[in-house]
Order: C-alpha cells, then structure tokens, then sequence
C-alpha cells in the first residue's frame, strides 16, 4: 500500500482530472428554486455515477421524486459495516441577475487559479473532492476494514424534504456510519498570525416565519375607503430592521478567544465591543461572531396585491430566523410578539427548516481531521477551534441517526474564502482548495479505515 505521501502526490498529479471533474459537475443546472418541479440532481447523480463507473465503483441513485436523484456509493471493508461517509448535496441556489456575473453562470470559467460558476464552492467542490478521494482509494486497491460510503443528497438548498431528509426516512440504513464529513466548516481564519481552522461542530436553527397582513381593499382612486395593507407592512418592516436581538456567548466557539489573541472574556455585555475591535483587520471572523452571538430576523420576500389600481387587502411577508441552540420555538415567538406588537392586521406561521444541532468537538474523527490536514498541508502549526455554523446543512439529518459528523471541506490556507461568493454573483472555488479538498478526504479516509 502506497504510503499518505505517495497517495497526496498521486492527487496533485491528477489535478487536472480534478478540474475537469468540477467544471462538469458546474455547467449542469441542477436549479433548486424551493418550488416543486425544480431542483433536476438526477442528471448530477448520473454523471457522478458514471465517473465512478470508470473504475468500477458502483453506485445507485434513489429518486425521491422525478428527476430529484441522490447517490449513494460505497467501498466495502472487511467487517461489512461502514465507519465513515462523505456528504454533499448536488443541487444549487438560482441565478438572480446573469449579467452581475463575470462568465456566464454555469460556465465553470477558469480564472485567477477559480473555477467560476454557480454551485462551485457550494457545495460541487466537496462532492469532486470526495469523487476524487474515492477513485485513487479504489485505484490503488487499498484495503479497508469498515467501509466508506458517499452520500450527495438533493434539495439541501431547500430543506433536504427530497435528499437527505428522505434518505433518513426511508433509507438511513445506507447512511449507517459513526462518522461523516459535510460541508459547513474547514475554512481557515487568521488569528495572531497563525494558521487557524474552523471544525464545524454544529448549527443554528432556521425558521421560516411567514407573517400575513391584512387590511380592508377597496379602489386606489378612494384609498381612504380601504386599510391599505403595504402601510401595515411597512409598520412591521421598519419594527424588524430596528430589532435589537439579545446578546449571547454560550456557543463553544467564545470559549476560544484567546486563540485569536482576544484577551477580553466575552459576554452579552462586551460582545459587540470585541466584534467592532477585530472587525478592520478580520471582518469574516467578526461576521461569525456576529451571527453566534444572536438570533437573526431578515425579510427575504414580500407577496401580494392583485391589481394596479386596488388597494391591497393582503400582504405576505417571508422572514428568515436562525437560532442559536438553546432559543426554542416560544422563545422564537415572544421575539416576533414583541417586535410585531402594535401593528394591526398582523399574523404568522412557523416553518421548522433545521433544528439547531451539534457534535462534540473531541472525537475520532476530530483527530483525524487535525492529524490528516497537518499532513495534507505540511502544516505543524494548525490550531483549531469549534463552531456553529450560521446556515444549516444536511448534517442535521445525520447527527440525530448517532452519526457524529463535522463541517470540514479542507479549504487550503492560500485560498481566501471571502472569494467564494457562496449564494452570490461570481462564486466560484479556488483549485488549490478543490486539490487540498481531495488530499483530505483521501486521508481521512486511509486513517479512519485502511486496514492496518
């Protein structure tokens, strides 16, 4: 068996199989709009399934709906049972304006060492990185003791209702493994000069609220006949863009300031202090704390009206709420009551999309990552520390199966993550991160589950 270096240089060497494996994954639209039909991860999973088919890894692709494929591969080890899985998701987030877009969205341009395209770091970065881990394992023949499986699931960008929440359903038997690698974490953070890793442990709860506000139509030419419920509407915005969220530093992560030289002990009371003073020279790891140290209330999208010249008698407001881990339902509703108090007309739903959930920091696996990307890197200096992640993954389907599993997508240190445009015109993945990705994964896969 080919010793971890020997399989690193083999990665580096099929670089270029790496690149044409992700601009194939890109120029496929595998759309999710969150309005049924979308989504179209069959045609993902059929070429995912026929790059492995090259070297005779066999995989199945289960449809939860037409045309809403997700794949399922395995290497089998000695023991028939598997101890680790790889997850992705195929599908990607809509385009809002094309000609923001440096190249055509689903080009997968390569530009300044990028792969350019929707989709390309979130998440067909992870999933060619897994690909690729993969073919060299089966490549090089190694034998494993308990088996690796490969997961991508669909429709994570809308719930995962058709991918890894059905497959957890219906299927979790082929999702049966003590650990799993997803996305929501592995990216590097500048902390006093050293080279810091976020291992993402766990994640907020998202909420889709849907606040309905009524008022009395009647003709524009006679507003004053009707309640006008835009007016009522901008009431209800106005009071959310002025919500003041309580502060919180519960989370894992506040424990590990002193990593980045933060020598104040945070607190509700100081935390946006420490924010504002580290946010001039590192603004992506204010956000973080910015987004663990509160529930978030954001309009995404208003409904309504039915006529030019009508008063409109019904408006729909979209909201989205994440959450930090201890802030439940009822805590979640005495937020809205009080910043929706005193506007007539006003109403709303909850949607549950993700339950906050985590793993703990100290595992197996946790090792693993750190010992495996030290070596991956030639790094002997990584220091890493814990985190929510602000959005939710398909990871919250997983964790509740006993699967501790981790965001981890071994993003190369080179690499600035703030380039990614995740959900943005211009995302795209840096190749050495889609290299170093793959040299991850591949370790993990040797450290967790080669025969010894």
């Amino acid at each position: 068996m080919p010793n971890l270096e020997e399989l690193f240089a083999q990665v580096d060497a099929a670089q270029d199989e790496i690149i044409a494996l992700e601009q194939a994954l890109v120029r496929i639209p595998s759309v999710n709009t969150g309005f049924m039909p979308t989504g179209d991860e069959t045609p993902v999973c059929e070429l995912a399934r026929d790059w492995l088919a090259q070297d005779g890894i066999a995989s199945e692709i289960l449809e939860s709906a037409p045309n809403r494929g997700n794949l399922i591969a395995r290497l089998e080890g000695r023991s028939g049972k598997a101890g680790l899985m790889f997850m992705s998701h195929t599908d990607v987030v809509p385009v809002e304006d094309d000609a923001k877009w440096r190249f055509p969205p689903f080009s997968a341009t390569i530009a300044d060492g990028r792969i350019f395209g929707r989709g390309a770091s979130d998440c067909k970065g992870l999933l060619t990185a897994q690909l690729m881990a993969l073919r060299i394992l089966q490549r090089n023949g190694i034998a494993l003791e308990d088996g690796l499986i490969l997961a991508a699931g669909a429709d994570e960008e809308h719930g995962g209702r058709y991918g890894f929440g059905w497959l957890a359903d219906h299927y979790p038997e082929k999702l049966a493994a003590p650990y799993a690698v997803n996305e929501g974490g592995g990216t590097p953070i500048a902390a006093a000069g050293a080279l810091t890793y976020v291992l993402g442990v766990g994640e907020k709860g998202r909420l889709q609220v849907e606040i309905d506000v009524q008022g009395t139509s009647s003709h524009a030419s006679v507003p004053w006949q009707g309640a006008n419920a835009l007016y009522r509407l901008s009431r209800a915005l106005s009071s959310i863009e002025g919500y003041d969220p309580d502060r919180d530093t519960s989370t894992d992560l506040f424990d590990h300031l002193s990593t980045f030289a933060i020598e104040h002990k945070p607190s509700p009371a100081n935390v946006d202090d420490i924010i504002a003073e580290i946010e001039p020279d590192n603004p992506r790891f204010a956000s973080m704390l910015r987004a663990l140290s509160r529930m978030t209330l954001t309009p995404t999208m208003v409904r309504g009206g039915v006529k030019s010249n009508s008063v409109p008698e019904s408006i729909r407001l979209t909201c989205d709420v994440r959450t930090l881990p201890h802030q439940d339902e009822q805590y979640v509703r005495d937020q809205l009551d009080a910043v929706l108090s005193g506007v007539p007309g006003v109403s709303y739903e909850i949607d549950y999309m993700a339950r906050p959930n985590s793993s703990p920091f100290e595992s197996a696996l946790a090792s693993s990552i750190r010992a495996v990307t030290a070596r991956a890197l030639g790094r002997d200096d990584i220091q890493w520390v814990p985190a929510i992640s602000n959005g939710f993954t398909d990871s919250r389907f997983t964790r509740p199966l006993g699967t501790v599993t981790y965001g981890f997508s071994g993003s190369h240190p080179d690499d600035d993550p703030m380039l990614n445009f995740t959900h943005g015109a211009n995302e795209s993945v840096g190749i050495k991160s889609l290299v170093s990705g793959a040299k991850i994964m591949l370790g993990l896969a040797c450290d967790l589950l080669a025969v010894k």
